[in-house]
């Protein structure tokens, strides 16, 4: 399926592989599978094991498993619902992940929002390491701050300017050195346009990034961007530079200056479905 699809359409947005009914395969075989499906990320739906969750998430990409990630927990909210997997009715679940337990809520018009853990940023951040590794200079750096952030996942979010966004290219390698992947951003005519580059998880480049965007959120509060008290949405366009565009929704929820929830919704369409076959331990 796609995931932070546009308009809702096939062939837009981030594409995952749900794997259904995986309760007795082991870490080895889930990454296995993974790495088969060279998809950013590979979702395990399973069995909750912590008190309130209605279903566990296991998350893999192609060289590892994560704790959190956006879009595998809309994605994989969205085929349990369409297959009657949750209670029926709730327009609010909760998923267990690597990250806690956090709300997934079903909106008007079949978007599905994953809500990310504690949001976090971090102090400013000398950001000449992380543009090079993306082929830029320090003056395509604008005026605010480069800070790690995160809700379950950590991002140096950066922001450079209109045109240099476009012109990044990975240096996969530096990329790899850095402490975490880096998520770029500029605004124009209102609206967020990203990219981001995590060649050490396997993903040279994503689509459409979800735990990114919460802790866009994150950034965007620490920065005294958005007010320091109530709800701010925003959309984020991620992915026309790899020719999968898509539109991520992201909100976040303020008091006393700092983020205290982030979340990011989209639209989810369905692609394909099969059996795959089990692959030795």
């Amino acid at each position: 399926m796609d995931v932070f699809a546009v308009d809702g359409q096939p062939f837009t947005g981030n594409p995952l592989a749900v794997v259904l009914d995986g309760e007795h395969l082991s870490t080895t075989q889930m990454q296995t599978l993974a790495r088969e499906f060279a998809l950013s990320e590979t979702a395990f739906p399973l069995p909750a094991q912590a008190a309130g969750a209605d279903y566990r998430l296991r998350i893999f990409t192609p060289e590892q498993e994560l704790p959190f990630a956006g879009h595998p927990s809309v994605g994989s909210a969205w085929v349990l619902s369409s297959l009657g997997r949750l209670p029926a009715h709730s327009t609010t679940v909760r998923q267990e992940c690597g990250a806690g337990v956090l709300p997934v809520r079903f909106l008007v018009g079949g978007q599905v929002e994953i809500t990310g853990a504690n949001p976090f940023a971090g102090p400013p951040v000398d950001p000449t390491a992380l543009v090079e590794a993306c082929g830029l200079e320090v003056s395509d750096v604008t005026q605010w701050p480069a800070r790690l952030c995160g809700t379950g996942v950590s991002y140096f979010v950066v922001a450079v300017r209109p045109a240099a966004l476009g012109a990044a290219v990975a240096d996969l390698a530096r990329l790899r050195a850095l402490q975490a992947p880096v998520f770029l951003l500029s605004w124009s005519e209102g609206t967020v346009h990203a990219r981001m580059f995590a060649p050490g998880l396997g993903v040279p480049e994503d689509p459409a990034t979800g735990s990114a965007v919460t802790a866009l959120g994150a950034w965007l509060a620490e920065n005294a961007m958005i007010p320091a008290e109530g709800e701010v949405a925003f959309e984020v366009r991620q992915g026309a530079e790899i020719g999968r565009p898509s539109v991520l929704l992201g909100r976040v929820v303020t008091s006393g200056g700092r983020a205290v929830e982030c979340a990011v919704a989209g639209a989810v369409a369905l692609v394909a479905r099969g059996q795959v076959a089990v692959p030795p331990d």
